[in-house]
């Protein structure tokens, strides 16, 4: 059990990353700080119910998803759904025409991401249906293990793998559609 009064000193190292988190689900600056302030109300709260020694920032990170969830929950009665069944695989470095100008020392994942604007990378993950964006952004954005993003959102293990991959594959979906729009595809295979 934590006390209180350590808790200013150990969480506040996590509030750019929270703030930052709060800015890609909410997409508001204004209701990212709000959620952010809530969090660190709850967690100020509850932070007697913190194992010391376990990872912080996972806790936090899980009060942040879950007021973020209830808030766009109470905001939208009845969430969107959205059936991805139909996306198709786009293996988008298949599809795309060489690029000479990419540096040899860089992973092809480097050189593919080089392709796009932070703003298309951006808009391609915002665009996403909630129900996968944060499974995304918790994942490829903040690097947590799919055993922490299934304790945050509380859903099996197996859905967050789902959800990413079906994520993943929208993404690729909307990057290619900017790719195509720049000429930056080659024929179809």
């Amino acid at each position: 059990m934590a006390e209180s009064k350590d808790f200013a000193k150990q969480a506040m190292v996590f509030a750019p990353q929270l703030y930052a988190a709060a800015l890609r689900m909410t997409r508001n600056q204004s209701d990212a700080e709000d959620l952010v302030q809530e969090t660190f109300l709850r967690g100020f709260r509850s932070f007697h119910t913190y194992t010391e020694g376990t990872n912080l920032r996972a806790w936090l990170f899980r009060i942040l998803t879950n007021l973020f969830i209830n808030s766009y929950r109470a905001k939208q009665r009845r969430p969107i759904e959205t059936d991805l069944a139909d996306v198709e695989d786009l293996y988008l470095y298949r599809r795309l025409g060489s690029f000479e100008a990419a540096a040899a020392s860089l992973s092809a994942e480097d050189q593919f991401m080089d392709l796009f604007s932070d703003t298309e990378v951006k808009t391609a993950l915002e665009d996403l249906p909630e129900n996968f964006r944060l499974p995304v952004l918790l994942a490829d954005v903040e690097g947590f293990a799919y055993k922490e993003i299934a304790e945050m959102l509380d859903i099996p293990v197996g859905t967050v793998m789902s959800r990413l991959h079906r994520g993943r594959k929208a993404m690729q979906r909307a990057l290619y559609e900017y790719a195509e729009q720049r000429g930056l595809t080659g024929p179809h295979i």
